[in-house]
């Protein structure tokens, strides 16, 4: 029994490697693609390889590189604006990332979208915790080697939307929320934030769509939740019948 169990592990083990590595390696071509561009915006080699390294956000970096040339101050706080989705993150995921100071240190840094849905997917607080590192690691090493290579290599790079990797997240992401939205509650959040930022997409700049998204939560409070189904009592033997069954 503790060997098949043993085995078990094993094999989610194995699963959440491979995908964190797959999931990584998608985040290198867009890692690439960003190094790239921000070289052929103007940018010096270091910049972007530096932004990569200290910031690792990939949303920010690119509103950083579109907005720096005409003003430093919109890059700056377009990025806070779109990374502050990352309060609800931290709150959501801080048990995953660990107790020490130094864990709660470096998993800040490693707290992005997809080792977030990762580590939220798993049921286990032991694996919940592999999943965030495994995939904070994978992307963090994937998007700098990705950056550095696009800065090197400028305009040879073509934008990685034509081949499809702009969908590899969201894609993934919606993977791993499926099994949380059989919960009627957490269906009822995702709905409506979604039906939020579709909707204010085309009224706000970039990122906010996202936070407005947040109003989703109160449909799970407000919305009304089925009760848990409970079976009746069994009724207890009436004494006096028992009696009587004796005596017969």
């Amino acid at each position: 029994m503790g060997s098949s169990a043993g085995r078990s592990t094993a094999t989610r083990d194995t699963a959440l490697l491979r995908d964190a590595l797959a999931i990584g390696a998608a985040a290198g071509v867009i890692g690439l693609s960003f190094g790239a561009i921000a070289v052929a915006g103007g940018l010096p080699l270091w910049a972007p390889v530096l932004m990569s390294l200290l910031v690792f956000a990939g949303g920010s970096q690119f509103l950083a590189v579109a907005f720096v040339a005409a003003s430093p101050v919109a890059a700056v706080l377009g990025g806070i604006l779109v990374n502050a989705r990352h309060l609800p993150f931290g709150l959501a995921v801080g048990g995953s990332v660990g107790d020490r100071l130094g864990h709660r240190l470096l998993g800040s840094h490693l707290l992005i979208d997809e080792s977030t849905a990762f580590a939220l997917a798993q049921s286990d607080p032991a694996r919940s915790r592999r999943a965030f590192w495994s995939v904070g690691i994978a992307i963090f090493v994937t998007w700098n080697i990705g950056t550095v290579a696009g800065a090197l290599l400028g305009g040879a790079v073509g934008d990685p939307n034509v081949y499809g990797l702009d969908a590899a997240f969201p894609a993934g992401l919606l993977a791993l929320l499926m099994t949380s939205l059989k919960d009627r509650p957490t269906r009822y959040a995702a709905l409506a934030g979604a039906a939020v930022a579709v909707l204010t997409t085309p009224l706000l700049p970039a990122g906010l769509p996202v936070l407005v998204a947040l109003v989703g939560v109160g449909a799970a409070v407000l919305l009304p939740t089925p009760r848990p189904r409970t079976t009746p009592a069994a009724a207890e033997p009436d004494p006096t019948t028992s009696a009587q069954r004796e005596k017969v």
